[in-house]
């Protein structure tokens, strides 16, 4: 059975324009172009960078949890305690990749 770390690679680097790389601090870290989408520490945790806004917003409604380290950041946590924990990982990942890519599209004639 393939862990929730796995089912979240498979998932997020299956979008185009998505890469993982080797985190800093551990574990595998998934940019858009420059951009860091967010991080993941094997099968057990995830850390994404939310606009406040939306990080409240994650947190309230009980997808996240304030960033373990950095709480009053717009970061948010993820703990995973199984596979079945991947899904709502990657819906945030899924979200962070919406923003992303439509920050970069050029502007639409006016």
């Amino acid at each position: 059975m393939k862990g929730a770390g796995e089912l979240i690679r498979e998932a997020v680097t299956s979008w185009p324009g998505v890469e993982a790389a080797p985190h800093r601090f551990g574990g595998i870290e998934y940019r858009f172009g420059r951009k860091e989408m967010g991080h993941v520490h094997g099968d057990r945790l995830a850390d994404l960078p939310l606009p406040r806004r939306l990080r409240d917003e994650v947190i309230a409604a009980g997808g996240a949890q304030a960033h373990h380290v950095l709480p009053e950041t717009g970061w948010v946590s993820c703990w995973m305690s199984g596979p079945e924990d991947a899904a709502g990982v990657i819906e945030l990942f899924r979200t962070q990749y919406e923003r992303y890519l439509a920050s970069s599209a050029p502007d639409k004639p006016r």
